[in-house]
């Protein structure tokens, strides 16, 4: 059993007292800043939003990070905005506050992670006008039961509970009207009010950002995308012993609903008071899982939202974590896997020289660093690297003690303030994914076998084989 103990009696009373329904619904409620809003739903109504938040930013007095305008008053109109609005703009927020502060200044985290955990969520009447225009107006029919209020919203849409015919409860994801005809808009808003106002971090290649942002939030839109995704995950992971993905229901689905198995469980945030080996397991589970989707499968979800992750140690199996909304998912092509993978072999065998070159090739260096003063961004990336390398070079890396991430913040301003080049546009969620899942291994304190788990990738990709692994 990969249960052993909840880790203390507080945490244990709290599992006592919570039927897993309510845990799922404490855990992923709708935040205490959201409320019942209107969506603006055509572009000039979204447009509108966004000027009036750039004309009312000023400044003023606490002064947050050295910046006139990040006072807590225009973090506030930030917040606010982008949670009336949703959509790209929200999403973007939400995918800035998954970097940690060694990027984004601790006072621009603050802001992005409480849109993070933040959304409206829409009135009845208008929730409903979109159920019957992508499902029919007989959709109820096929349900016994169905919550008008959402328990959760979140940037692109929100979530209610419904029951079927069949007795099964599931889960009914609502996109908001005007997001997936408004992203080039509302990207290009917010990017435009963040650059006016000097509140994006120095290096960050703006243009290239937004590109990639659009493109990805394009798919995320696409609701019959993310549904042949989550079932492409389901066939990959068909018997894993830790990891299930919730079945779609197809005729309950469009474009702009998708409906799947509502599951029991909780985010991973929550599983820091569980005994140690318990945590051990569900570290080395998330790189595991991580490590194959890029090197293995070429496969990857790469939105790593600790509610992405839900574990319940309650399933008759003995433990799960299920993984949840999969919009975000992409592919990588073949010749970026393997010049990446190379990159990060030469890492953990301590050979600078092959991640020096491999990093040209792939176009993370121009060739040009060495012939000018930038030599130090060279260095700085390599070094970068070597960090990266150690920890899948170690037996038994224990995330809880630590220091990856300080010695990458270390080195990012130097990165900043000399790169050449922005980084391919494969590594924005790609390294957001990773990034990602090195923290939920550091929230957690897991203790990995990091140098097994990449020795196997690196088996298998070289045997070139997409298999599920054991």
């Amino acid at each position: 059993m990969l249960r052993k103990d909840f880790g203390n009696e507080q945490t244990k009373q709290e599992c006592d007292d919570y039927s897993f329904e309510n845990l799922y619904k404490t855990i992923l409620p709708l935040s205490e800043y959201s409320r019942e809003r209107k969506v603006p739903s055509t572009r000039i109504g979204r447009v509108a939003n966004f000027g009036g938040l750039a004309v009312g930013l000023d400044g003023g007095d606490a002064i947050l990070d050295n910046n006139p305008f990040l006072n807590e008053a225009n973090a506030e109109r930030i917040v606010n905005t982008l949670c009336r609005v949703r959509g790209a703009a929200l999403k973007l927020g939400q995918m800035l506050s998954i970097q940690d502060d060694s990027f984004i200044s601790p006072e621009i985290q603050k802001i992005f992670d409480r849109v993070r955990q933040s959304a409206d969520f829409m009135p009845t009447w208008q929730m409903m006008k979109v159920l019957n225009r992508e499902l029919g107006p007989d959709w109820r029919d096929k349900l016994s039961t169905f919550d008008d209020k959402p328990f959760a919203a979140a940037s692109i849409g929100q979530v209610h509970k419904a029951t079927l015919l069949d007795g099964r409860d599931v889960a009914m994801k609502i996109q908001y009207p005007g997001v997936a005809k408004s992203i080039n808009s509302d990207i290009n808003n917010l990017m435009g009010v963040l650059k006016v106002w000097n509140l994006l971090p120095k290096g960050l290649y703006v243009e290239n950002v937004m590109k990639v942002a659009k493109y990805e939030l394009e798919w995320e839109v696409d609701y019959i995308r993310e549904a042949e995704c989550a079932q492409k995950f389901r066939d990959l992971l068909k018997g894993d012993p830790i990891f299930v993905v919730p079945n779609i229901i197809n005729d309950l689905s469009s474009h702009q609903v998708i409906t799947s198995e509502y599951i029991d469980g909780f985010p991973l945030d929550r599983c820091v008071e569980l005994d140690q080996d318990t945590r051990d397991v569900i570290g080395s589970s998330i790189l595991r899982l991580c490590l194959h989707e890029l090197f293995v499968w070429k496969f990857m979800q790469t939105d790593p939202n600790w509610a992405n992750f839900f574990y319940n140690p309650e399933t008759p199996q003995g433990n799960n974590i299920y993984l949840l909304d999969f919009g975000a998912s992409r592919e990588f092509s073949d010749e970026f896997v393997d010049m990446y993978i190379k990159i990060i072999k030469a890492a953990a065998e301590h050979d600078r020289e092959t991640v020096l070159t491999g990093s040209r090739d792939i176009g993370f260096l121009t060739g040009y660093e060495t012939k000018t003063k930038q030599y130090v961004m060279e260095r700085a990336h390599v070094d970068a690297v070597m960090v990266l390398g150690e920890a899948l070079a170690c037996d038994k890396f224990d995330f809880g003690i630590q220091d990856t991430t300080k010695r990458v913040a270390e080195i990012i301003p130097v990165m900043a303030k000399h790169r050449l080049t922005p980084p391919p546009e494969e590594t924005y969620s790609l390294h957001r994914k990773m990034s990602g899942a090195f923290l939920i291994c550091a929230k957690l304190g897991s203790r990995v076998e990091c140098k097994k788990l990449f020795d196997t990738v690196w088996n298998l990709h070289q045997m070139n084989k997409n298999e599920v692994f054991s």
